[in-house]
């Protein structure tokens, strides 16, 4: 392959991912004129369409997803290579891309790069905070944070969290004059504050465990909310019980503004796990945010 083809599939696997000839010009640091040439260029040369193209959007065609599907590892393996050479340097390089919740960007991976990052310079970190259960290899992120359950079996998985546990809460004002939930299906009777998550495509069902005995709990309220803060502040204010992870709440439940029911319905499980393609060889930059990332109990 010529210099010039490598360089025309790289530009049109940027503008298929950003779906935007602007954003992909940005991107790779040339013209917009420039990068419709180079595509035009390579479709000529292939004899297929590989965008469609508007006047507001632009999306790959059958083809072009054919191809990006195939060109995305290629590429990835590449840029792996090419990270691998920072070996050289005195201290690891590069850029590292992650999809994360907001709780575990949070909790756990903003401490952790407060301290690394004065010590690598040269490493630059994007945290892209989605509740989607995205593909990493297709959105081109070099690793995903997730609890332990969601992370695919083909995906190398390293654990960054102690187990966790879910805590189901509500504001002593809320509970005046209200009878407090004795077991999971009580909560039908409640104010509840919901969760809206991509990954469902509706509002989430609040999950319970107890004795090996599973129940999922579909409750109703005035308020939906797609993020924790929101449904901690709801919860506080009185507006109903909310769902949350336990670490979040115990400031407010040791200082008696929250008020925590079914604490026997609710078992621990898997913390978050980081995660990465089994295939794909770690950068020098990830290997030193995956050591400094490794919980040990």
């Amino acid at each position: 392959m010529k210099r010039e083809e490598l360089a025309d599939l790289s530009a049109f696997a940027a503008v298929a991912e950003e779906r935007s000839f602007t954003r992909a010009a940005k991107k790779l640091g040339t013209s917009q004129s420039a990068l419709s040439f180079t595509i035009r260029r390579l479709e000529e040369r292939l004899g297929v369409r590989l965008l469609s193209r508007t006047t507001r959007s632009v999306a790959a065609t059958e083809a072009g997803e054919r191809l990006l599907r195939t060109l995305g590892p290629a590429l990835d393996k590449i840029g792996a290579e090419l990270a691998a050479l920072s070996e050289l340097r005195e201290k690891p390089a590069g850029n590292i891309r992650i999809t994360t919740g907001e709780h575990a960007a949070e909790t756990i991976l903003w401490p952790a790069l407060v301290t690394l990052l004065p010590k690598y310079p040269d490493i630059k970190v994007e945290l892209v905070v989605d509740y989607g259960l995205t593909d990493i290899v297709a959105e081109r992120y070099d690793a995903g944070v997730r609890i332990g359950e969601q992370v695919a079996r083909d995906m190398i998985a390293v654990p960054i969290g102690p187990d966790m546990s879910m805590a189901v809460i509500g504001a002593p004002s809320y509970f005046a004059g209200r009878p407090i939930p004795k077991r999971p299906q009580d909560l039908t009777a409640h104010e509840c504050i919901n969760l809206r998550l991509p990954t469902y495509g509706s509002i989430f069902a609040w999950e319970f465990e107890k004795r090996g005995r599973e129940l999922k709990v579909r409750v109703d309220g005035q308020l939906v909310f797609n993020n924790m803060g929101l449904r901690l502040q709801a919860a506080v204010a009185g507006f109903g019980l909310s769902y949350l992870p336990e670490d979040m709440v115990q400031t407010h439940l040791a200082d008696g503004r929250l008020v925590r029911v079914l604490e026997d319905w609710c078992a621990p499980f898997a913390g978050y796990h980081l995660y990465y393609p089994s295939r794909r060889q770690l950068t020098p930059a990830l290997a030193v945010l995956v050591e400094a990332l490794r919980y040990r109990a």
